[in-house]
């Protein structure tokens, strides 16, 4: 496990970082998910429900955080319509959401095992929602994964119901939404 102590720089993602956020996604949910998701879940998942959504980086609203000179982890915030998965989610919405009557999405947070559980998350969605409310959003949703429910739980979003989500190959997982009011 990592220390606290090493320094952490946090930036928007770019195109260039779009393969280290791809590893850092699988290393993530096999590392992290395996106590929640069995590995037929986990492998049936990554590329839809557990990949990148490069319209995030496009709309400079994800983030990747760096130490050692190694990216660690990513995520990040929407203004559109999507909740969650990657490029070739079935079901995407792009159109953008409208921030006096709808929430901000936060999007694909993954860390690298190794890093996981030293606030690195916490202070990634802090990162996230103050951006929101810069746009001018009074709320925050999202759909967590299993092992993602417990940190979005420390950082004061509601919602414990789980609901099934099928995948490809009649495989199914479980999410949980949740909500938070932004101030």
């Amino acid at each position: 496990m990592k220390s606290q102590a090493s320094q952490l720089f946090y930036r928007k993602a770019t195109s260039a970082d779009v393969e280290l956020i791809k590893a850092i996604i699988v290393e993530s949910v096999h590392g992290l998910g395996s106590g929640d998701y069995n590995e037929i879940q986990r492998n049936t998942a990554l590329g839809s429900a557990f990949g990148l959504d490069t319209e995030l980086i496009n709309d400079k609203t994800y983030f990747v955080v760096e130490a050692e000179s190694e990216v660690i982890a990513c995520g990040g915030w929407s203004k559109r319509k999507t909740l969650f998965g990657g490029d070739k989610q079935a079901g995407r919405q792009s159109e953008f959401l409208d921030p006096k009557k709808e929430s901000a999405r936060i999007r694909a947070f993954f860390v690298k095992p190794n890093w996981a559980r030293l606030g690195i998350g916490r202070s990634l969605i802090e990162l996230c929602e103050t951006e929101a409310l810069k746009h001018g959003f009074h709320s925050a949703e999202l759909v967590a994964t299993l092992p993602g429910h417990r940190l979005y739980l420390t950082c004061g979003y509601i919602g414990d119901e789980k609901v099934e989500y099928k995948l490809p190959g009649d495989v199914a997982i479980h999410f949980i939404p949740m909500k938070k009011t932004l101030s």
